[in-house]
């Protein structure tokens, strides 16, 4: 009875109608404890899963299962409603715990980062382990002289070694922790966290050792006075603490979709407790972070910010009763004609966020090349230099926190900071200021990225405030030395005219705006910093200016921009207009799984040799009606639990027909198969591609000895099969299908024509395509623009005209991205190769078969009336390099959609194609044609899924 139970419980992967017709009895009686058979199924699916992406359709169909079995399950006894009320509250009391373990580990970090920070100048006499705030703690004089704190030594020289090797030793000590125990700790993680709310399995990222030693190396690489914030680790740790956390309850065990509502809420707190900010924090998370964004969410996010700043404000750690060092207040108000001067620090901001993010990945690109093995040593150089420029100048010197803290104070009464309020150093200031400014760009651009935790939230807030101080202070001269100046008319004589403290404040918010691309969340975090509300006014026109200015450079901020160099498949909220068919984007050439047939062996080998998340299930290849879908998970769950059942023979057959009469009239007591066959209703689309060569995966039927040795051995993927993918005409518009991608999360949309598979399309497919849109708008001249793209000219208007096809080269990008050539390169790349052509075919007039809805390819391999074979004279030899292995060559009819060929591409003329076609019949001729994984680089061969099985290039 249990093991039919957890048969029966497997079937929630799928249809959640078909689940409810069919499991009207209790399943399990256990309502706290043990899970389902379902729950236990699923958790070991899981294991298998990384560097995929979820498939949002299908985990909210579980989840809704379970739910359903739960309160049928329930009897009306008060344990019913204990349960009840305890998965209703569930929620709240993971977010309360992570909101107490988020607080009290920022509270951790600031003390341990500001006690690292002092021991480089010097140390407590009577108690080391105190920094030099709290060593001072009342017995500071008014001048500053502390007679508790003692420098190193009374040389300056000695002093300044001592910091050197300190901070040498921390950032080097904050390395080696991350390369040896925790590599996903490097980085600001930002961009890692914003792909997996969006659905990207990374495990390990948010795991405990990650928690753990970025915290630790968090504290030691600010200490080494790097260009390098906390606020954005942050962002990392508190995810980090609440997928942990979350990990301890049933409930986001079983549901990634769930899991990931609470590393949202995670988000927001980390803000909050970074900046003091909570309404900032969930601000934040909804405008940066996460693309589903809930009203729950939202409310459970606000309580995570609340229960985190509450923790932090109760620990105290800068004893100040602030939440972060750089909180201030303004009294005084501004003037009408400073917005001239707050454009200016918009401006600036723009202008700083374009060329950070552009230079920056320049850096990543160079760092990743060169300096990957190189780490440790990496992080100890860029300390050494940091400090070796920082120690004589003392906005460089001391921390950035501190800093910003001095930089965005009024000037009261007599108090002077450093000499900022006084008139007579104001030239002397604006020098230290302009110094520090070039010191802060320069290493802030090569140190963000490097191999230890590191953000760029508080580096790029100290870089606007020290413009933004500096402007302020030449306002104040100028209007101190011209007061009737019309511009100054509105001042009040005997009264401070002009605050460069809130210039700093301003400039602060461009920086930060400018390098994120955010304009909402900073607006409020900015204000609940100050508390200023007369100010909001001034932000949001000085961060509007800088989105402006900022876009015009390139739209995305770093952390989007560092999403597309390592390549994960993120789809943006940007909204984009195609004006072409999912059909010109889609994959036509798509490896599938027949219904019946199919070896075991077969099946292993097409996992061991390709990379796909995923295979359409069809009726044969003659008729190419869908079935339904199978993720790779599933497979390889299928495979390994058969083998454990007993040895299963590599010739056993595998059945893909849910609740097939084939498959149940072979079932007996000796079959192997996760579900023995239920029934489930069959749903419709592809024509088949074998990954072994020519014919179907399931073509080869097996010779009478085999057949005899595998009778008694099958095994059935039947219950594993989504018997409801979503499935679209291929003549949907591409911004649909975007929208689909965006709103619903499914791994793979396929398309279907009468009920027929024509093709498929997946993230990594659409994120092509728009990078070559991206790369054809913004590198190349619209008088370079080859005039057909997918079947369509420059403006988007139907094209068959194929004189001025376009070629297409790798990206020199991290994104693996495509961009188009142009004409002259391709004129250039002809006469380099000596082709001298006489005839107006030879010159390029290829004038491919318009499809079935008037567009044109120059390869259509669908043989459903979406195209023909298009043969022409010339073919494409791609000579495709790897490092350890040999070069080879392979021939393929041109295709400006197939993928990238990396090294070099050569034109031939003439291949003699109708020779080879001749030599088998037609469906053996539409393999050998269209068969791209034959001629497509290793790297290519996982476009069938937008899933990348392969860690990460770069953490940034």
């Amino acid at each position: 009875m249990q093991s039919q139970t957890s048969q029966e419980g497997l079937l929630g992967l799928h249809s959640f109608q078909s689940f409810l017709d069919r499991f009207p009895a209790p399943l399990n009686p256990n309502l706290f404890n043990e899970p389902t058979g379902y729950e236990k199924a699923l958790q070991e699916v899981k294991q298998y899963e990384d560097f995929t992406t979820i498939d949002w359709v299908q985990d909210a169909v579980r989840e809704r299962y379970r739910q359903t079995t739960k309160a049928s399950e329930a009897n009306r006894s008060w344990t019913s409603y204990l349960y009840a009320l305890y998965e209703a509250g569930q929620a709240w009391l993971v977010v309360s715990l992570v909101g107490v373990v988020i607080g009290l580990n920022a509270a951790f970090i600031a003390i341990c980062t500001q006690w690292l920070s002092d021991i480089k100048l010097g140390h407590c006499s009577y108690a080391w382990w105190l920094n030099q705030k709290f060593c001072c703690w009342g017995v500071e004089s008014e001048d500053g002289y502390c007679p508790e704190w003692s420098a190193w030594s009374r040389f300056a020289i000695i002093n300044y070694a001592f910091y050197l090797v300190f901070a040498t030793a921390f950032a080097t000590l904050a390395a080696f922790f991350v390369r040896r125990y925790a590599r996903y700790a490097a980085g600001s993680g930002i961009s890692e966290i914003k792909c997996i709310l969006a659905g990207f399995i990374m495990k390990g990222y948010l795991g405990g050792w990650t928690l753990v030693i970025k915290s630790l190396g968090l504290a030691m690489s600010v200490a080494a006075n790097l260009s390098i914030g906390k606020e954005g680790p942050s962002i990392h740790i508190a995810c980090c603490a609440g997928h942990v956390i979350s990990r301890l309850f049933p409930k986001y065990q079983r549901s990634r979709a769930k899991s990931r509502e609470i590393i949202s809420a995670s988000a927001a707190a980390g803000v909050a407790v970074a900046f003091g900010a909570p309404i900032g924090g969930v601000l934040f998370s909804f405008e940066e972070m996460s693309n589903h964004f809930p009203a729950k969410t939202m409310w459970r996010s606000f309580f995570c910010a609340l229960v985190g700043t509450v923790t932090l404000q109760t620990m105290n750690p800068y004893r100040t009763g602030k939440l972060v060092m750089f909180q201030v207040s303004y009294d005084r108000d501004w003037h009408f004609f400073e917005i001239i001067f707050f454009i200016l620090l918009g401006i600036f901001g723009g202008l700083y966020g374009a060329m950070i993010i552009k230079y920056n990945l320049k850096v990543q690109h160079v760092r990743k090349k060169y300096l990957g093995d190189y780490g440790v040593i990496e992080a100890a150089t860029l300390a050494f230099l940091t400090c070796t420029l920082a120690y004589w100048n003392i906005f460089m010197k001391i921390d950035m926190a501190e800093s910003m803290n001095i930089l965005f104070r009024e000037c009261e009464g007599s108090e002077d900071y450093m000499g900022l309020c006084k008139p007579e150093n104001t030239w002397r200031m604006v020098a230290l200021l302009f110094m520090a400014l070039i010191m802060r760009v320069a290493t802030c651009t090569i140190t963000y990225g490097a191999k230890v935790p590191a953000g760029i939230f508080v580096p790029s807030m100290a870089i606007g405030a020290l413009f933004g101080r500096m402007l302020g202070l030449i306002v104040r001269a100028a209007q101190a030395a011209y007061p009737g100046f019309m511009l100054f008319s509105s001042c009040k004589p005997d009264v401070p005219c002009i605050t460069p403290g809130t210039y700093a404040f301003l400039g602060a918010a461009a920086a930060l705006g400018g390098v994120m691309r955010l304009t909402v969340c900073v607006v409020i975090i900015m204000f609940e910093l100050t508390g200023a509300l007369n100010y909001i006014l001034p932000t949001m026109i000085t961060l509007m200016v800088t989105k402006a200015v900022g876009d015009y450079f390139g739209r995305g901020g770093i952390a989007d921009r560092y999403i597309r160099l390592n390549g994960y498949p993120f789809l943006d909220k940007e909204e984009h207009s195609f004006g072409i068919a999912v059909s010109q984007v889609m994959q036509k050439n798509v490896t599938v799984l027949p219904a019946s047939g199919t070896r075991l062996d077969r099946v292993e080998r097409l996992l061991a040799d390709t990379n796909y998340q995923g295979f359409p299930v069809v009726e044969d290849s003659s008729s190419r009606v869908l079935i339904g879908y199978i993720g790779r998970s599933e497979l390889r769950y299928v495979i390994d639990k058969a083998k454990r059942a007993r040895n299963v023979s590599p010739l056993a057959h595998c059945f893909f027909r849910p609740g097939s009469m084939e498959s149940r009239q072979h079932m007996d007591q000796n079959t192997v198969g996760a579900m023995g066959g239920l029934d489930q209703d069959a749903s419709p689309s592809m024509r088949t591609r074998s990954p072994f060569g020519e014919g179907d995966i399931g073509s080869n039927s097996l010779s009478a000895g085999e057949r005899s040795e595998s009778e008694t051995n099958y095994v059935d993927f039947g219950p594993f099969i989504d018997q409801t993918p979503i499935a679209v005409h291929p003549k949907l518009p591409l911004e649909t299908v975007a929208e689909f991608f965006k709103k619903m999360g499914p791994r793979v949309i396929l398309i279907e024509h009468q009920g027929k598979l024509v093709g498929l399309i997946t993230i990594k497919d659409l994120l092509k395509y728009i990078t070559r849109t991206e790369a054809l708008d913004e590198e190349v001249d619209e008088d370079e623009v080859p005039g057909e793209f997918f079947g369509r000219n420059f403006r988007g208007e139907p094209d068959s005209d194929w004189t001025s096809r376009q070629w297409w080269s790798s990206s020199s990008s991290g994104n693996r991205g495509y961009r188009p050539q142009s004409q002259r390169h391709q004129r250039e790349a002809m006469n380099s190769h000596g082709n001298k052509h006489t005839d107006s075919r030879s010159q390029g007039d290829f004038r491919a078969s318009s499809g079935h809805h008037g567009y044109s390819s120059p390869l259509n391999t669908s043989s459903s009336g979406y195209g023909k074979p298009n043969v022409g004279q010339y073919t494409f030899k791609a000579a495709i390099s790897r490092p350890g292995r040999s070069s080879s060559a392979s021939d393929m009819p041109f295709a400006s959609s197939i993928g990238s060929f990396r090294d070099r591409i050569e034109l031939r003329e003439n291949y003699p194609q109708q020779q080879r076609l001749q030599q088998h019949t037609h469906q053996q001729e539409h393999e050998i044609l269209f068969d791209h994984s034959r001629y497509l680089s290793e790297d290519d061969m996982d476009d069938q899924d937008e899933d990348e099985v392969r860690p990460p290039l770069q953490l940034g």
